[in-house]
């Protein structure tokens, strides 16, 4: 599926794509709305859509470390770390990956890849 991408890149005279899929993150649920008839599926939280897209952003690579970094000032900065195997393909695409996460989620982020 990787193919199709790098195919559209090319078409585009070497600008990054991104593909990533749409997700609905469903309210917690309140007090009031306790007698629910159904629960909210994990899949709908609002960290199991940050996490998916994150993983959306990242392929062809796969993550293997995560790590939040709270600043003294109360700034979070999340650090990713990726698999070192598709560095070739992915390394020039790290700012692009922390702008479309920060622009979707709100997040901050830095990628860095496995020693």
């Amino acid at each position: 599926t990787y193919g199709w991408v790098r195919e559209l890149e090319k078409k585009f005279s070497g600008k990054h794509v991104i593909v990533v899929g749409q997700r609905r993150i469903l309210p917690k649920p309140s007090r009031k709305t306790r007698n629910q008839k159904q629960m909210r599926p994990r899949s709908r939280t609002l960290t199991a859509v940050h996490d998916a897209i994150l993983e959306d952003l990242c392929f062809p690579s796969e993550i293997v470390g995560k790590s939040i970094r709270v600043k003294l000032d109360g700034s979070r900065l999340i650090k990713i770390v990726l698999e070192k195997a598709q560095q070739t393909n992915v390394e020039h695409k790290l700012d692009t990956f922390a702008n479309v996460y920060k622009k979707l989620t709100g997040k901050d982020t830095h990628f860095t890849f496995e020693i």
